[in-house]
């Protein structure tokens, strides 16, 4: 019983109050901060995202025109 005795007559001062005010907007302000910076991560990468898919894309096709050619070219050699 004496230590929440203890914990009422602190959590009853002025300076715990304060504190506990100040530390729960500290963890509001970083909550809020890190929504935003994830909000802005996921514009920029969905802008990102689809033009690294485009570019992978090309990519592939550019690998397979490069492959049809190699096999085209494998056939005239045997015919």
């Amino acid at each position: 019983m004496q230590i929440a005795a203890a914990y009422r007559h602190v959590a009853a001062s002025d300076r715990f109050i304060q504190m506990e005010k100040v530390g729960s907007k500290a963890r509001h302000d970083e909550a809020q901060a890190i929504g935003s910076a994830e909000r802005r991560g996921e514009a920029r990468g969905e802008i990102r995202g689809e033009e690294r898919a485009n570019i992978k894309w090309q990519g592939v096709v550019a690998d397979k025109d490069a492959r049809i050619a190699e096999l085209l070219a494998q056939l005239g050699e045997k015919q």
